[in-house]
């Protein structure tokens, strides 16, 4: 079986609310994340900028560096890696930027980069639930 990973690449966590109608082919990849099968990032990003969401590019590049001889078993391993550290900072989705085989004295490793994505229905990426309020003092009335 071959595996589905290129660059451009998404992978959304199951459960992520999505805008009706969106027209993508969605597949389980790994355990709590599925793959988008017949859209890139960028597509899918006029997708659903034309059902009027948002689908945030956030943060630098994550890069999962895996030694192995088989390819699949490699990009599985790299994108389980890099998918851990999603899970961390709580996105809702993932795009894969880049994929290298390369050899060190003969050992093949492969190296996945790949940034975070959020899919919402606003464009304020934070929540009123998740902005601290701040109890100011009240200036005394002369």
């Amino acid at each position: 079986m071959q595996d589905l990973i290129k660059p451009g690449t998404i992978l959304i966590k199951e459960g992520t609310v999505l805008p009706m109608a969106l027209g993508v082919e969605i597949a389980s990849y790994a355990a709590g994340w599925q793959i988008v099968k017949n859209l890139d990032g960028y597509a899918l990003g006029r997708t659903i900028h034309n059902a009027g969401w948002t689908f945030f590019c956030i943060g630098n590049e994550t890069t999962s560096i895996v030694w192995g001889f088989s390819r699949i078993k490699s990009v599985r391993a790299a994108v389980a890696r890099i998918l851990r550290e999603v899970v961390l900072k709580k996105f809702n989705s993932l795009e894969i930027t880049g994929m290298a085989s390369k050899r060190f004295c003969g050992i093949p490793y492969l190296t996945l980069s790949a940034r975070s994505r959020h899919i919402q229905e606003g464009a304020i990426i934070f929540r009123p639930s998740d902005v601290p309020v701040l109890n100011l003092p009240v200036p005394a009335s002369a």
